[in-house]
């Protein structure tokens, strides 16, 4: 009887684990990404990885962002020169959707899906949805300087990459105006 219990909380724990890891799309990986956006670079030359701890008035910043603080104490970034480059996740609807952001001279350089997770609203990571945000940088405001189009059924999805694009912009800002 008690092996029977312990083998239905088994199972029903490694169901729970794969209805929650099924979803998940990964549509580039961190290496890739940083090997496009980084593909200029000579071999001589190669991106500083860096640490930037979430002081309160970062959090500050980023919760007027992002609605929420930031679930993590510190973040790491790939710096060269001018350009900096983000691995950032936000809650799309329920779960977590991993974006990559590349920034140079506080512009978009590129914002990518890296890994999505949530069963619908997956149209953002296509290049045609995505290349509206190239070039975009911050008002005065902390907003976005340029219109993004909506998709239909994806709303917290386009909001999770508006957000994370936002938060990018301020990151490099930061790290890089001193």
């Amino acid at each position: 009887m008690m092996k029977n219990k312990r083998l239905i909380t088994i199972l029903l724990g490694l169901a729970v684990f794969i209805s929650m890891t099924a979803n998940a799309q990964v549509y580039i990986t961190q290496q890739e990404f940083l090997a496009q956006r980084f593909k200029h670079v000579k071999s001589d030359q190669k991106p500083k990885v860096e640490t930037l701890w979430l002081d309160q008035s970062l959090q500050d910043s980023l919760t007027g962002i992002l609605g929420h603080p930031y679930p993590k104490l510190r973040l790491r970034y790939w710096k060269l020169d001018n350009q900096t480059v983000w691995f950032l996740d936000e809650i799309g609807k329920e779960r977590p959707i991993t974006f990559g952001v590349s920034v140079i001279d506080n512009r978009i350089d590129k914002i990518e899906v890296i890994e999505f997770r949530e069963s619908r609203g997956y149209e953002i990571h296509m290049e045609t949805f995505s290349r509206q945000f190239d070039d975009l940088s911050l008002t005065e405001d902390n907003d976005l300087n340029g219109h993004i189009d909506g998709i239909t059924g994806a709303t917290m999805s386009v909001s999770a990459m508006k957000k994370i694009a936002r938060a990018g912009l301020l990151l490099h800002r930061l790290t890089t105006e001193g």
